[in-house]
């Protein structure tokens, strides 16, 4: 090209979840039947939607209304409903001025982070979700920087660690949280929050709280979002109904502003993004438009809550299958519909593998030729080309420095799940022996 047109950073925006599909797909043309646990949408699961949440979204498709603009900052009825349901669950109050719609919280994370000023980062989880995690390290071109999320403690972060990171790099304004937390399910306790909200007043920075699987917390994990202990710090919290309703394909998720009021910098900020999105005119009307209808029916939090008891119950089956397994650390998920197991140290080499056909030999050959394979993204590679199971490593998945894996808990089918598991649990413990069978 006539001059250079590819902005710095963008080669941190990577998605291993989806990547893991082109060579799935390759795999699966020789033959090997391929169960995809790589990507949380249930109804690319099997999920069926309530027929009556079908029905009032075919009775809004009818309105005229639907198919035009909605105001650029969502819909008032949506927006007006989303800020009556935050204030009645306690905390900072808030109104239907605090709320903006965006098409899906991708489009939001991707917007929020390119507002940033170049030298303002965000730190995050690790294990990270690479939607964040590389939109944010794109932005400052530069790795993200996150704090630990540690497995040998139930998933709870290292906040010792936080601060330590926060005081060290001055370029950091704001902290990220995910709750409950994708990859690996974890919920923040309330001391928790409260202790993450203390560092950004104490260090003068702002909170990022995606809270898209929130309503979708076990009935015993202590859920509490962040407006309930964010008192006067400046934040914004990211929900959605992708994964509730749910309908992904609907692209449809919002911010919600917090203490705009409480400082100039962090208004203007929040002024920046709401103009931004102002460019694209709105987010897409009809999800807005049924919202409140399907939100405020009798139906729709018993609705949630069998969905969650059933990803509960997943949850418990997995972790006591898994746990057999010396190797692994096991963490029973809190919340949301994802399970992350995490290899040991020293439990994975390069030595290891599980028996595939020469054909797909080849194409885990090639696959590792192409790029540097940590030894956890090998191991899921085997597990593709033997079992035909697509799972996603989570260092290359998930920012971390970390070895595992994460799965879904979204089989709608209670047999095949326990089949999916046991033939985990049977690779697994095939991979481990392997190397010993080499080196003797």
């Amino acid at each position: 090209m006539r001059v250079p047109i590819v902005e710095e950073g963008a080669e941190n925006l990577k998605y291993e979840i989806r990547k893991i599909v082109a060579l799935a797909k390759k795999i699966e043309q020789t033959g090997v039947k391929i169960v995809w646990e790589n990507i949380g949408d249930p109804v690319a699961k099997g999920f069926e939607v309530p027929a009556w949440i079908k029905e009032k979204i075919a009775t809004a498709v009818t309105d005229n209304t639907s198919y035009a603009y909605s105001p650029t900052a969502g819909l008032e009825s949506a927006r007006t409903y989303i800020a009556g349901e935050r204030n009645a669950e306690g905390g900072i109050h808030i109104t239907k001025d605090d709320i903006f719609f965006f098409n899906g919280l991708g489009d939001a994370i991707s917007t929020i982070y390119s507002l940033l000023q170049k030298k303002a980062r965000v730190i995050g989880p690790n294990p990270a979700y690479p939607t964040h995690s590389s939109a944010e390290s794109a932005h400052a071109d530069s790795a993200h920087i996150t704090y630990t999320l540690n497995p040998n403690d139930g998933w709870k972060p290292d906040l010792l660690e936080l601060e330590e990171k926060i005081k060290a790099n001055n370029s950091i304004a704001g902290i990220l949280i995910i709750n409950p937390d994708n990859p690996t399910g974890f919920v923040y306790p309330q001391e928790t929050l409260q202790a993450i909200v203390a560092l950004a007043k104490k260090y003068s920075l702002f909170l990022i709280s995606d809270e898209i699987y929130s309503n979708l917390a076990f009935p015993d994990s202590g859920m509490k979002k962040l407006a309930s202990v964010v008192g006067d710090v400046p934040a914004i919290a990211m929900r959605g109904i992708s994964k509730e309703f749910p309908w992904p394909g609907a692209r449809c998720g919002w911010l919600e502003f917090y203490n705009r009021d409480k400082d100039k910098e962090f208004d203007e900020y929040c002024k920046s993004i709401m103009n931004s999105k102002m460019l694209e005119v709105c987010a897409t009307t009809l999800p807005q438009a049924v919202l409140p209808q399907v939100m405020d029916d009798a139906r729709y939090y018993p609705y949630l809550e069998q969905r969650v008891q059933k990803y509960q119950k997943r949850a418990c089956l997995a972790k006591e299958k898994l746990s057999v397994i010396p190797e692994l650390i096991v963490n029973e998920p809190r919340g949301a519909f994802y399970m992350t197991v995490v290899f040991r140290d020293g439990a994975l080499n390069d030595a290891q593998s599980l028996p595939v056909s020469i054909e797909v030999e080849a194409m885990l050959a090639q696959s590792a030729a192409e790029e540097a394979l940590s030894l956890d993204r090998r191991f899921t590679n085997y597990l593709l080309g033997s079992e035909g199971i697509c799972v996603v490593a989570l260092s290359s998945g998930f920012n971390s420095d970390q070895y595992g894996f994460r799965f879904t808990l979204l089989e709608e089918d209670d047999e095949k799940f326990d089949r999916i598991i046991e033939s985990m649990i049977g690779s697994i413990q095939k991979y481990l022996q392997s190397s010993n069978e080499t080196h003797p």
